[in-house]
């Protein structure tokens, strides 16, 4: 006989409306899938909770700071990039899922305290949850730079059918980053400070709103080796700008900080995770 699936509720509040009773047997992701579901649903709707414009503002927020990015810029340092309006959105797009996502995932287990007191729950599906939920907005703001490539006449590109694997690659490196946050967080809470002022340090340091090639030699070799994100975005507009797949080494190393960032904080977290209860 088919067993039911755990299910939950959240309020507008997120909190869940009544303690749940779940199978402990079911260790797989596919058997949480429903709450998986519902955690991401919740995610979405407190962002947007009593905004008039929704989900909208997905699309409307990039498209809005590009702006200013792009009058702030193209007027001050005159750079020669071509497209740069839809340089400055794609590299905007990628670091706002990678700063939003890890973001959130440090409060996934304290924040769901509460939950995790009550019953049984995979503890991962709460960091889980909060990358996939980034995800969305990502995928939302897609539209926001397919309208401002409209407008800029920059031309439509065959490679762009290779977005989901630079997504891809970017996902998995903000899970690991996210897992290993969110499990730091439970035993140091000045994590959060940290990381809001590495995030900083780290936006300057990704080509986002400057050409790479503005930087020193020594500094170019630095950053292709040790900053992810580098990678990710580099890739980003190899598909939507420049017509063409990512060359094998950005993807190779694109794949490699994907797997130490996974390798890294599935561990820590599956080693850390039996001692949240005693300090959430």
């Amino acid at each position: 006989m088919r067993g039911k699936r755990p299910r939950i509720r959240f309020q507008d509040s997120g909190e869940p409306e009544e303690r749940l009773s779940m199978n402990p047997n079911q260790k797989t992701l596919f058997g949480y899938r429903d709450l998986l579901k519902e955690l991401v649903s919740r995610d979405l709707k407190l962002k947007y909770r009593r905004s008039f414009l929704g989900y909208v503002w997905s699309v409307l927020n990039p498209l809005m700071i590009m702006v200013i990015m792009y009058i702030v810029f193209s007027n001050i340092f005159r750079w020669d990039i071509p497209y740069y309006p839809v340089y400055l959105i794609s590299g905007q797009m990628m670091f706002n899922f990678f700063s939003a996502s890890t973001t959130q995932s440090i409060y996934s287990i304290t924040d769901n305290a509460s939950l995790l007191k009550k019953t049984y729950v995979p503890k991962y599906i709460f960091t889980l949850s909060k990358v996939t939920s980034g995800m969305l907005d990502f995928l939302f703001s897609l539209g926001a730079m397919f309208l401002v490539i409209v407008f800029t006449r920059t031309p439509f590109h065959w490679s762009m059918l290779a977005i989901p694997l630079v997504a891809a690659q970017l996902y998995l490196f903000c899970l690991g980053v996210g897992l290993f946050m969110s499990a730091a967080n439970v035993f140091f809470r000045d994590i959060q400070y940290i990381y809001s002022a590495l995030l900083t340090a780290w936006m300057y340091a990704t080509p986002i709103f400057y050409p790479f090639e503005l930087l020193p030699g020594n500094l170019k070799i630095i950053i292709k080796l040790i900053n992810p994100l580098y990678s990710y975005v580099t890739q980003f507009r190899d598909v939507i700008i420049y017509g063409h797949l990512p060359g094998y080494r950005l993807l190779l190393m694109g794949l490699g900080f994907s797997a130490l960032a996974m390798a890294i904080g599935s561990f820590t977290f599956s080693k850390t995770q039996d001692r949240f209860i005693l300090y959430i």
